[in-house]
């Protein structure tokens, strides 16, 4: 991971959580409940909330048997997972089972709403109010490698695209929390496929799950473009530019965001093994237009190495500098064009009439448009979304739009789209 492109704590905090979040963005993700109220207009999933206490008066009145036999009680501006109660069995005798073994009865549940409400567990001790939540659980595609707790999604989303994404597990240091400060797993999640990379463990690379052999590369995360597209509407909701999304997956009803956060840690870049920054400087200034075209250009500029290391179990290619490919029109018929292989560019390009005569110009397939400078003085040239076959291999990628007419290539294939490849060129391999 290059320093240069590591996103320290200051500079998060002047480049991008000071410059774009608004004040009251960040009252929002500072207020659990707050969170949830904002969630519930805009239509974003997220827990439901069956009770609220604000005063002492509220604890005393409330009927506690009424309580699901499953819940989870917060404070609205706890930190750091402190202060949370998460209840998965009711008891014959009364009382219920949390997640961490323990007992707990109604004036258990009493005695620690009060201490919530004078401030025990919030920031600065300031007075906070207590929350009973709707129990999520754990989905099945993450039994194997979570300990009793409910894992979760953290998402860094900035100018409505996604940016980077850790799976966090608990563990039973972590007593059933999906926190890293007390001992829950870091996995590092390709944007553009949903599969894990790459695992921390107390800020050190690890492999597999602590105590076993389970591999914590190679988990395949359900519903990945649902849970994308939900961390961006929560982010357009919130009012927050720079966020950090955290989502539950529901084993009945799929993402649901369970908090916001205006200054989301830095680990995640450990987790990836990649620097937030240099990320967040490539979409600073895009015009993206709702969650779906943020997703779309996400997968696209952040498609990450285990996309290559796939390539490369599929067996290296060599191609030669001129090559005959498929390109894939707006309607899914294939058109065969030769293109030009070129190792010195870095991003493919098409000829405008042909992209426009296979309907690749519409607008839902336009990510943005870009100023280029040439000989001619500053061109506007749109970047689309394009798939085309090489050598047998599908390729998912961006292209530019240039006029190719009067060139003997209407393609070039830049580099980006080369992983895998062995180019020869004049008897000898790029």
């Amino acid at each position: 991971m290059k320093t240069s492109s590591i996103l320290g704590l200051n500079a998060r905090t002047q480049l991008f959580a000071y410059k774009y979040n608004t004040k009251r963005g960040k009252n929002i993700a500072d207020s659990k409940i707050q969170t949830a109220r904002v969630l519930e207009k805009a239509g974003v999933p997220h827990p439901e909330i069956f009770k609220k206490f604000k005063d002492p008066q509220d604890v005393f009145r409330f009927d506690w048997t009424s309580l699901p036999d499953k819940f989870a009680l917060k404070p609205s501006r706890g930190m750091g997972g402190e202060g949370i109660i998460v209840v998965k069995k009711r008891l014959k005798d009364g009382g219920w089972l949390t997640t961490q073994k323990e007992r707990v009865k109604i004036d258990d549940l009493k005695l620690h709403v009060l201490d919530t409400l004078e401030g025990a567990y919030s920031m600065g001790n300031v007075p906070d109010v207590a929350f009973v939540q709707e129990y999520v659980g754990r989905a099945e595609a993450f039994r194997r490698w979570a300990f009793r707790g409910t894992p979760d999604i953290r998402i860094i989303v900035f100018n409505k695209v996604p940016v980077m994404a850790m799976l966090r597990l608990p563990t039973k240091e972590s007593g059933g929390r999906a926190n890293l400060h007390q001992g829950a797993l870091g996995v590092g999640v390709d944007i553009a496929t949903g599969i894990t990379t790459k695992a921390i463990w107390h800020g050190e690379q690890i492999v597999f799950k602590p105590g076993t052999e389970r591999k914590l590369r190679g988990i395949k995360i359900p519903n990945w473009t649902a849970i994308l597209e939900t961390a961006v509407a929560t982010q357009i909701a919130s009012g927050l530019g720079y966020a950090g999304v955290d989502i539950v997956l529901h084993p009945e009803k799929g993402p649901m965001v369970l908090e916001l956060n205006a200054q989301p840690g830095l680990q995640i870049q450990l987790a990836n093994m990649e620097g937030l920054k240099k990320r967040l400087d490539r979409i600073d200034d895009l015009v993206v237009t709702d969650a779906e075209h943020g997703v779309k250009i996400a997968k696209l500029l952040f498609a990450g190495r285990y996309q290559d290391i796939k390539q490369l179990e599929e067996g290296i290619k060599t191609i030669g500098t001129k090559e005959l490919v498929k390109i894939v029109a707006a309607d899914g018929t294939k058109e065969e064009v030769w293109a030009k292989v070129d190792t010195g560019a870095w991003r493919t390009s098409i000829d405008k009439v042909l992209a426009k005569r296979l309907g690749l110009l519409q607008r839902g397939n336009v990510l943005w448009v870009k100023k280029v400078k040439t000989s001619m003085g500053v061109e506007k040239r749109p970047v689309i979304n394009l798939r085309f076959y090489l050598a047998g291999r599908r390729i998912d990628t961006m292209a530019s739009i240039a006029n190719r007419g009067g060139l003997r290539r209407l393609m070039i294939i830049g580099r980006r789209d080369l992983g895998g490849f062995l180019v020869k060129t004049d008897g000898l391999l790029q």
